[in-house]
């Protein structure tokens, strides 16, 4: 069965691309013609590269990878937080902040103050022992928090893999990723750069019905790789994801542990998880 149907992306203005005197000229091979000044993409290729990057995207969450989803324009925010909320994923749709990616260890800890924030009851000074001053502030401060790292508090490392919304505006997400070799699954509109992206999809990052259409593809793309997973099935011969050097030496931490432990008479029995 289909990702999705070349009527679903004409009715939601997919083919729409920029004005001629705005584009690039690495996006020829994806542009089909030229309409009263504008470029039309070639749904034809958008459907081939629609597929490969729900396979990938499928893939990736089969093995265990997480996909952050970033889109912080208007016509993109409703649809980043709404599609990652659905598959249980993260999500920026209002602001990049320098380092998300790259320095985010020190991301981590203002989640931690987030959470901490969250925790506190911020309405009564008198159980608090705080002014009604010293609560609004930190009332503001939660706020502004909740607003630019609510949608990756739940995000314990970086992810394996990028969704973004409009590459150009991005480019400090798509730069972070690229610095860190996180494969990018992103829109590409023909002002963009397709070099940039490891997974292209060739469409219209403007339109409300275009950003939501393609954003829901690859949240549906989620969603199987995750019934995969729960199945215990990560695709053919699919590898395990990588895991950090800190996992790593845990893991090895746990098996020397269990080679100096003393051997019993009977293996445990296996339970119908393993």
């Amino acid at each position: 069965m289909a990702v999705v149907t070349t009527r679903q992306l004409l009715e939601s203005g997919v083919h729409f691309g920029h004005q001629t005197r705005r584009w690039n000229p690495k996006m020829k091979r994806f542009i089909f013609a030229e309409r009263n000044g504008i470029y039309i993409i070639d749904l034809q290729l958008s459907l081939s590269y629609i597929d490969s990057a729900f396979s990938f995207v499928k893939s990736t969450v089969a093995r265990g990878g997480q996909v952050l989803f970033v889109g912080t324009k208007k016509q993109a925010q409703e649809a980043i937080a709404e599609q990652a909320t659905r598959v249980g994923m993260p999500y920026v749709n209002q602001r990049w902040l320098g380092g998300m990616l790259t320095n985010f260890h020190t991301v981590t800890k203002r989640i931690q103050r987030l959470k901490e924030l969250e925790g506190m009851d911020l309405t009564d000074s008198a159980s608090s022992g705080l002014t009604k001053k010293e609560l609004l502030h930190l009332e503001r401060e939660k706020n502004k928090l909740s607003k630019t790292l609510g949608g990756i508090r739940d995000m314990v490392r970086t992810p394996q893999a990028v969704w973004v919304v409009d590459t150009k505006k991005e480019h400090l997400a798509v730069d972070e990723a690229r610095k860190l070799r996180i494969p990018i699954v992103g829109i590409l509109d023909t002002n963009c750069d397709p070099d940039e992206v490891d997974y292209a999809v060739p469409g219209n990052d403007d339109a409300i019905r275009s950003v939501a259409l393609l954003t829901r593809i690859i949240a549906d793309a989620v969603a199987e790789g995750l019934i995969q997973r729960s199945s215990g099935r990560s695709g053919e011969e699919a590898e395990a994801e990588p895991m950090p050097d800190w996992e790593r030496e845990l893991l090895a931490q746990g098996d020397n542990a269990a080679a100096e432990a003393p051997e019993t008479s009977e293996a445990p029995a296996k339970t119908e998880s393993e």
